[in-house]
């Protein structure tokens, strides 16, 4: 099955657990073919589904509740019931029981494409070196969430920048559409439960959002709130493309909850899912830490390093991980990771060429 079969299945099967944007749906075929790294986050139905021909010995390791579609892109920082400013990975949706090897395997090939895009210097030694350095620390010392402030000084300059302006962020999502397609009353209930308290004279809108996800149904809730704007966000689930990719007769379960109960972590607790709706606050400060963002930082290793103890972070969800892992790792040659990831990440290349090849046959 190449690129464009598996992409016809795997939203023909999507599009069965829930309604698709078809206008989004369009965006996104376009956003594949505009660079490499895009369409590797546009695709993890296809990374799924090469793994297991692709992975070689990484793919037998034990299995933990993993992110899945882990990635360089896939950080950003919430608020905890502290108030306190918290770095980590902030998108579940593609949640699902693999080996611990398959999301390190996917962040470090992320590593690999970005650097093919001259975005990134770090060489992939360098790069899997620091990622398993953070990696390995955390699971001995049982792992630690990034509460920004008193530590961390560094990645407090990833929240602050001109793309994350709160002038700026208001300004777009008060300029986002109405929304166009009617709004489920799971959705409406799913926002109006996130309020600080009854508001009725908010604003749906939708905006255009995401890779991985766009062409699922978002629905923002702006309104005025004393003195400023408030936003909430409802956007529709589904199951891991991991399911359709290896057992399609597999319950459809979500586990983005799961996953968020059980890693180390101090939560944003204006995050719910209920039903097969993600619901969540929209703030600057609560959002996803893009490419720009990290080509400020001067030590590359060091913010690879973090993205790898954050993996074991969430890894350490799962019971008994650290041992099985730690006992596993003493048993892999040293390039397994430089290995297995450059192998992946070569695929997804020949992929991307044949469809943006596609793409541009299509507007001569």
């Amino acid at each position: 099955m190449n690129i464009f079969k598996a992409t016809d299945s795997y939203e023909k099967w999507l599009s069965e657990q829930t309604p698709l944007v078809s206008k989004d749906v369009a965006t996104k075929h376009a956003q594949m073919a505009a660079g490499v790294f895009e369409f590797f986050r546009a695709t993890f139905y296809r990374w799924a589904q090469l793994w297991p021909d692709l992975a070689g010995a990484a793919a037998d390791a034990p299995k933990v509740l993993a992110v899945g579609d882990l990635h360089l892109e896939n950080f950003g920082t919430w608020r905890d019931a502290e108030g306190r400013l918290v770095w980590g990975v902030n998108d579940f949706d593609e949640v699902y029981e693999l080996p611990y090897t398959f999301d390190l395997i996917r962040l470090a090939a992320s590593v690999l494409l970005v650097r093919k895009a001259d975005r990134l210097a770090i060489g992939q030694h360098e790069g899997c070196a620091a990622l398993m350095s953070g990696y390995v620390d955390a699971l001995a010392a049982g792992g630690r969430p990034f509460v920004l402030g008193e530590r961390h000084e560094w990645l407090s300059t990833l929240a602050h920048n001109e793309l994350r302006n709160p002038v700026m962020f208001w300004q777009r999502l008060r300029e986002s559409p109405a929304a166009a397609d009617p709004i489920s009353t799971e959705a409406r209930a799913a926002l109006e439960r996130l309020m600080p308290e009854p508001l009725p004279d908010y604003q749906v809108v939708q905006r255009v959002k995401g890779l991985g996800s766009l062409g699922h149904r978002r629905f923002i809730a702006l309104a005025e709130y004393h003195g400023g704007t408030i936003a909430r966000e409802a956007k529709a689930l589904s199951a891991s493309a991991c399911v359709w990719a290896w057992d399609e007769k597999r319950p459809r379960q979500l586990g983005y909850a799961a996953l968020l109960k059980r890693a180390v972590r101090c939560h944003d607790p204006l995050v719910r899912v209920e039903g097969a709706w993600l619901s969540r606050r929209l703030a600057p400060d609560c959002s996803r830490i893009e490419l720009s963002s990290l080509a400020r930082v001067a030590d590359e290793a060091r913010l690879l390093r973090a993205m790898g103890w954050e993996t074991a972070n969430i890894h350490l969800g799962t019971d008994g991980a650290a041992k099985k892992i730690r006992r596993d790792l003493r048993s892999r040659p040293d390039n397994w990771l430089p290995t297995a990831s450059k192998k992946l990440a070569s695929a997804v290349s020949e992929d991307f060429e044949a469809w943006r090849a596609a793409a541009h046959e299509q507007t001569i």
